[in-house]
């Protein structure tokens, strides 16, 4: 649980239980206020329309058992439904590089409600070598037998669960439960037919497939009504001297959300861009915002969050080179109506380090070179003419930033630690063993990680490690160089971090990173050290065309850009 702003991480236990319980009755209390002082909402709302007519006939599409003749899944099987084991089997795998239809179904009618569960990348006991991750099955919808899907974009970013990420979304229109359970309640009409479907776009299987899609079948839809649509595009990075296009589409219709993904390749905060909104073909956008945190409805930056109409459900670090954020906005109470047509598109603009600057200034206004993909949510009658189309998971994949990676459990050898022992051990964080040191006392306690440079660059000094509720805090240098302050590898749950250290331009050789334990926090039980690897990732072509630090000594003044 993130504590609020009033309760203090250092806390004792007993205090920390009750400043959570103060937390979630002034939530309640909250919640309270909101439902007593706007009765009226409730009533025509949401739950008001429960009280209304309904027309048509409840519809499902699932993966329940339904063995052919052959005894394999036919759709068109009844349920099996009796007392055996196979009647529970209602799960289906679906092999790389094919496709799965989910429902194949006449119209007119509306889906309602999507639900999907599925297992996860990693290994597993029925899925021994791992499974396709979410990033790489590609959802299509297509509408009324057209060539063209009305949705198309990766699962996971359909519901907010960017980067291959398994996260929990907690929002009206999606929420995925638990980080596993994906559910879809767009509202989506359809005329003559439609056909959901997910291809498998990895190397591994959809492993476990669980499904149900529940729709009304209709006598009739009224002649304006419009299609739900959806779809994903990327820029790895984004396009110098451009906005970064959401959706531009001509028509007459409402935009109604975004998804937005951004890994960042500079140093700082990438959001200080606006939303620039044109409406019927306007020159000029009349919608424009004040930052892209403030469209997303946070404030003074983003961090990980879930609500019914905005939320990030993945922060990982501040200002990094390499930081993950993603982010929904549902635009559900307010939606974007367009008669002709929209174009909807960011700014990539925020601040940067002074070594990407021309000028060598640092400020909030720069053009960054980050890497984007997002989804568009729309309605609109008719087909639309947003020609966006999602490439395949090969390329949807972002490119690696590292030049190098050193893999930290190829040094346990006693040469390379000192008192302890150091062993490998696979955790669930990473898919290769970490180098896992345990010292008994941090008086000379070590390790030492060496590397080779090949060439002369612009490169940034990290590490991938781990925090633990019995790991002890180090000091890193390089070649004897101190590197920042003192790193606290303490965690009350075992988690992943990356630990910045240097910017620099290197000399080409041999060099050794010493990580030294200068003791542990109180609340640590022990003085242990998790390291997956050591990196040395790239920086933005622009700072080795600036070539600001080229000369510079970093043994004398060792940097570090936030």
């Amino acid at each position: 649980m993130n504590l609020p702003s009033f309760c203090n991480g250092d806390v004792p236990r007993k205090a920390t239980s009750a400043c959570i319980t103060r937390y979630w009755c002034a939530i309640t209390i909250a919640f309270g206020l909101v439902f007593l002082w706007f009765p009226p909402l409730l009533a025509q709302g949401l739950l008001g329309n429960l009280a209304t007519p309904q027309s048509g006939r409840s519809m499902r599409a699932s993966s329940t058992s339904r063995p052919g003749p052959d005894g394999k899944y036919d759709p068109n099987a009844e349920p099996l439904g009796d007392l055996t084991q196979r009647s529970n089997y209602d799960n289906q795998s679906v092999p790389p590089g094919k496709t799965k239809v989910l429902l194949d179904a006449a119209g007119p009618g509306a889906i309602t409600h999507i639900w999907l569960t599925f297992l996860g990348p990693e290994p597993h006991s029925w899925a021994k070598k791992g499974s396709a991750d979410h990033q790489e099955m590609l959802l299509r919808i297509y509408w009324d037998g057209r060539e063209r899907p009305g949705v198309e974009t990766p699962v996971g970013d359909f519901f907010a669960d960017c980067f291959g990420r398994r996260s929990e979304v907690i929002s009206l229109p999606v929420a995925v439960e638990d980080a596993d359970s994906y559910n879809c309640f767009w509202h989506m009409p359809f005329r003559k037919s439609c056909r959901i479907e997910i291809e498998n776009q990895s190397e591994k299987p959809i492993s476990l497939l669980y499904y149900n899609i529940d729709w009304i079948k209709k006598d009739s839809l009224p002649a304006d009504t419009p299609y739900f649509y959806a779809q994903y595009r990327q820029e790895y990075p984004v396009e110098k001297g451009k906005d970064y296009v959401l959706l531009e589409t001509q028509g007459k219709g409402h935009y109604v959300g975004t998804v937005l993904a951004v890994r960042s390749r500079s140093p700082s905060w990438f959001g200080e861009g606006d939303e620039k909104i044109y409406i019927d073909g306007e020159a000029k956008p009349s919608i424009w915002g004040t930052g892209t945190e403030d469209y997303f409805l946070s404030a003074w930056g983003l961090k990980t969050t879930s609500t019914p109409y905005f939320g990030v459900p993945y922060f990982d670090q501040w200002g990094i080179v390499g930081g993950h954020t993603s982010a929904y906005r549902w635009h559900i109470n307010d939606p974007l109506v367009f008669n002709t047509g929209i174009k909807v598109t960011l700014e990539h603009f925020g601040w940067i380090s002074p070594d990407e600057n021309p000028k060598y200034e640092t400020n909030s206004w720069n053009e960054r070179e980050d890497d984007y993909a997002s989804v568009a949510f729309w309605y609109q009658t008719g087909e639309p003419t947003f020609a966006a189309r999602a490439p395949h998971a090969r390329e949807r994949k972002l490119p690696s930033l590292e030049r190098l990676t050193v893999a930290a459990q190829d040094f346990r050898g006693q040469q390379h630690h000192g008192a302890g022992v150091a062993v490998a051990q696979q955790l669930d964080l990473y898919p290769q063993p970490q180098l896992l040191y345990k010292p008994q006392t941090a008086e000379g306690a070590w390790v030492e990680i060496p590397f080779e440079i090949q060439k002369k660059e612009p490169l940034r000094l990290l590490l991938k490690a781990t925090c633990s509720y019995d790991f002890g805090k180090y000091q890193a240098s390089l070649d004897g160089v101190k590197l920042g302050a003192a790193m606290d590898f303490y965690s009350e749950k075992i988690v992943n971090r990356e630990f910045h250290l240097l910017d620099f331009w290197p000399e080409p050789g041999q060099y050794i990173l010493r990580l030294e334990c200068v003791g542990k926090q109180p609340r640590s039980q022990g003085f242990y050290l998790g390291l997956e690897s050591v990196r040395l990732r790239a920086r933005r072509p622009r700072v080795e065309q600036y070539g600001h630090d080229r000369d510079k000594d970093w043994r004398t003044s060792p940097l570090l850009y936030d």
